[in-house]
């Protein structure tokens, strides 16, 4: 049985920024690490995206970015430039190569490629993880692997997923508008839920076209492609297109508690630790911001159990949450009313969690107010009579 102080499963975007992280910071040089994950991280498995002011620490591996953002819908139709912000686009096959790149001139770094069977606690305290190879003992494992079983059938809060296929389209003629993303296009038909095609054209002829929902249950493949078919047709008169690559993914959108796994000795990381934006499933800034926090509240040997706390962010995403569950519908209205009355910049500033109880306030006001009254009283309700939400 091979010992390590940390190890760390899975080399996504949580798992190699906490290891680049431990491996360049002077206070983790003298520490043992292992990093696993069952593949290589060889291939272009997805991508991620995120706003952000001027430039940022991911900008040399990135693969687009734009300045404006386009909003369509019912009642908006409209062209936004976003500075100081800039939308980004990183590929996994060019963050997996950076970042392995590194980690692989730190020596007290390992990463090895084996799949994590089963992880647990010794009697006696530390972590263990039993691969298809080998078996490892460490004072701290900190786990990024995540399935929708772990949640479990009756959570105590509502679950969503934002689930998309996407397709990488290239043209014969120019039909994208390279300049700007299509951040949210809801003029598609809901169905009942909230719909929107995301685009982010590479060039002129190139694209990555993306049908997206915000609900409790997925499609069939059919549905989401059909949908891609019908817009490239609709919005871009293009019938006809090379299919150069796909993309398909599902994130918890949810204020669940993922803490509540924890031990002593086994800590969730990325997704599988909460740290998407449980309104929005944007995942990638997040988890660099809770990288770095975590990595100073290690050197302060503090037990990890006190790391995350609860912002009042949260309870703003939780009444969302609970509207939408409720009456998915409503995600396109509300999503309207944002950008059709305040600006980018502040819808932008207020989604990073870095407003003023003043601008929460301003930008709350501009949906509809009854829904989120009606979210507010149900929960005071719950809290106050003790009794079990009903979503």
């Amino acid at each position: 049985m091979t010992e390590y102080d940390f190890i760390i499963i899975g080399a996504g975007a949580a798992g190699l920024m906490l290891a680049d992280g431990m491996g360049k910071d002077p206070a983790f040089r003298h520490r043992k690490i292992l990093l696993l994950d069952r593949e290589t991280k060889r291939t272009n498995d997805r991508t991620w995206c995120y706003w952000e002011k001027d430039n940022g620490p991911f900008d040399e591996i990135l693969h687009k970015r734009w300045d404006q953002i386009y909003l369509s819908g019912e009642n908006l139709k409209k062209t936004y430039d976003i500075a100081p912000y800039s939308y980004k686009m990183v590929r996994g096959i060019d963050f997996y190569s950076d970042y392995l790149s590194r980690i692989q001139t730190y020596s007290h770094i390992t990463f090895l490629q084996e799949s994590v069977t089963e992880i647990s606690e010794d009697s006696d305290g530390p972590a263990l993880v039993r691969t298809t190879k080998n078996v490892y003992r460490a004072q701290q494992v900190f786990n990024s692997l995540f399935t929708y079983q772990k949640i479990g059938k009756d959570p105590a809060y509502p679950i969503l997923k934002q689930h998309f296929i996407g397709w990488f389209i290239r043209t014969k003629d120019p039909v994208f508008h390279a300049g700007r993303a299509t951040f949210m296009d809801f003029s598609i038909p809901q169905k009942g839920n909230t719909r929107f095609m995301y685009v982010l054209p590479f060039s002129e002829y190139e694209a990555l076209v993306e049908y997206t929902l915000f609900s409790p249950k997925l499609l069939r493949d059919e549905e989401y492609e059909e949908a891609i078919r019908e817009y490239m047709v609709r919005e871009f008169k293009c019938p006809d297109y090379e299919i150069t690559d796909r993309e398909k993914g599902s994130i918890p959108m949810t204020c669940y508690d993922f803490a509540q796994h924890n031990t002593p000795h086994i800590f969730h990381i990325g997704t599988a630790g909460g740290w998407s934006k449980p309104s929005t499933g944007y995942t990638f800034m997040n988890t660099a911001k809770k990288t770095d926090a975590l990595l100073r509240y290690l050197k302060s040997n503090k037990p990890l159990s006190a790391f995350q706390k609860k912002s009042r962010f949260w309870y703003y995403d939780l009444l969302l949450l609970n509207i939408l569950y409720r009456n998915n519908e409503l995600g396109k209205p509300i999503f309207e009313s944002l950008f059709k009355k305040r600006k980018p910049q502040l819808i932008l500033k207020f989604l990073d969690e870095e407003t003023s109880w003043y601008e929460d306030v301003y930008i709350m006001m501009a949906p509809n107010p009854i829904p989120f009254i009606k979210s507010l009283i149900r929960h005071l309700f719950w809290a106050v009579t003790g009794k079990k939400k009903r979503w």
